[in-house]
């Protein structure tokens, strides 16, 4: 989730509400220092190292890094003619990115009249995610895009009684479920392998990347489309539910202590931005080279 999109509280869906007596502006964006050492490398060099990174946080997108642009490797920066307008930000300037052989149009930017107010941001340059060859943090790599400090992951126990079913086929009978609590999400109950009827999973091609659990694969279940998911290799933060399956409450029946669960608001990922649509080798690349 984060501040400002999915249900975040700075986002047009939040689920909750600031408790003030007047109407908050529909658009509000926020910025912070990301108090983390950054870096970017392109053209098999690395173009920006920084520990003074700005994160900012807008309205239904993802949060964006910008750098000082003394943080930026002299000559990397080519201007273009290429000029638009943010609507909160006012006029933008926008950058070829060039180190070594390579070049990228388009693959930076720099607000250029910056409204008072958002000084915050002024003498810096964002790079486009999916125009880079990596973003680190220290000797990390951060895949999808930069690493949201609002996004929690919570995994607990539970001796609850989950049952799935597939009409009047038991798919999954538990006891011993984990449940999953992720910021702007409704919870989400993963089921051990040896309480799942593993015949009644068919595997289907395509998988989905989340930046904070990793590479999620699919099931059909009676013909019902990606009624199923499990991480068969889950980040080391939420480990405990590698190789888990969980199931889509309205595609078929999970009934969770005797009642049947629904699909709640929020539950959806909205897919948007350049920084989605990854492919398997970007997602599953190493450590720095």
């Amino acid at each position: 989730m984060g501040l400002s999109w999915q249900q975040g509280p700075l986002a047009p869906g939040a689920v909750g509400r600031f408790l003030v007596p007047e109407p908050l502006p529909d658009r509000m964006l926020f910025a912070e220092p990301l108090r983390r050492r950054m870096r970017v490398r392109f053209g098999d060099t690395w173009i920006a190292d920084s520990e003074d990174v700005v994160l900012l946080h807008e309205p239904s997108r993802y949060p964006v890094a910008y750098f000082p642009l003394g943080d930026i490797t002299t000559g990397v920066l080519e201007n273009s003619e290429h000029t638009t307008r943010h609507r909160d930000l006012g006029p933008t300037c926008w950058y070829t990115v060039r180190a070594g052989t390579q070049s990228k149009q388009r693959a930076a930017w720099q607000h250029t009249g910056l409204p008072g107010h958002a000084g915050d941001l002024k003498e810096r340059v964002a790079f486009a995610w999916r125009a880079m060859d990596a973003f680190y943090e220290e000797d990390e790599r951060i895949v999808g895009h930069a690493a949201d400090s609002y996004h929690r992951i919570d995994i607990r126990r539970t001796s609850r009684h989950l049952v799935v079913r597939s009409g009047d086929r038991v798919v999954a009978d538990t006891t011993r479920p984990l449940v999953l609590y992720e910021s702007g999400f409704a919870p989400r109950w993963y089921v051990p392998r040896e309480d799942v009827d593993a015949s009644a999973l068919t595997p289907v091609e395509g998988r989905t990347f989340c930046p904070y659990k990793g590479l999620a694969g699919y099931y059909d279940i009676a013909g019902a489309r990606r009624a199923a998911w499990s991480y068969d290799d889950a980040y080391a933060e939420v480990r405990r539910i590698s190789g888990l399956v969980s199931f889509e409450p309205d595609i078929v029946e999970v009934h969770l202590d005797g009642a049947r669960q629904s699909l709640e608001p929020g539950q959806n990922v909205v897919s948007h931005g350049v920084d989605r649509n990854l492919t398997l080798d970007e997602t599953t690349a190493g450590e720095q080279p």
